[in-house]
């Protein structure tokens, strides 16, 4: 006989314990709780997935580009004159800008498009232009002192007078400078084939 009073020969076969089942239950329970919390990840995996492939992945931007954006603020197409050191140009389109007589010693451009600007008279001293475009830029008069301009180029540009002296230029873009170099410097008076090291 059992504590409920219920005879053992009475009771239901296999009849289960009720905490037995109040353990059965709460397993069930944290099971279907981990299977909707699984499913919920995947449904979010999928739908970033999904939302991925439609969109454009962003650019991120460096920190030179962030200070390059900074300074190009305050930039107008008419630069005549202006103290423009150190400044840093990356990617920057300054085609058919007026850069005439500005001082831009130991400014930075690179990847930048200076196609058809003027540069007349301008300092460039100790500038680095790294992949950048000077095709049919004025350069007269100008001084390009120990400038650094690795992989950029100069096609069509003007270069009377311009003092390119121990400036780095690609062999094939100085012989193609010194095809065309003629004058002598105004400031420095140096001539602008001896400093192309032309022969």
């Amino acid at each position: 006989m059992s504590r409920s009073g219920t005879p053992d020969h009475l009771k239901p076969a296999g009849a289960p314990n009720p905490k037995a089942w109040q353990g059965w239950l709460n397993r069930l329970g944290r099971l279907g709780q981990s299977a909707l919390a699984i499913g919920l990840v995947g449904l979010i995996t999928a739908t970033a997935l999904l939302v991925g492939w439609a969109v454009e992945p962003a650019e991120a931007m460096t920190a030179p580009e962030l200070r390059s954006q900074k300074s190009l603020v305050d930039l107008q197409s008419d630069m005549h004159g202006r103290n423009l050191q150190q400044q840093e140009f990356l990617k920057a389109q300054l085609g058919g800008f007026n850069f005439s007589g500005a001082d831009l010693r130991g400014a930075v451009f690179n990847s930048s498009d200076l196609r058809d600007s003027n540069l007349n008279g301008a300092d460039l001293e100790d500038v680095v232009a790294f992949a950048s475009r000077f095709d049919g830029a004025d350069l007269g008069d100008a001084v390009l002192r120990n400038a650094m301009l690795m992989q950029s180029r100069f096609t069509g540009a003007r270069i009377e007078g311009a003092d390119f002296s121990d400036a780095v230029i690609d062999l094939p873009q100085q012989k193609a400078l010194c095809a065309r170099a003629s004058g002598t410097n105004p400031r420095t008076g140096v001539d602008t084939r001896e400093s192309l090291g032309c022969r």
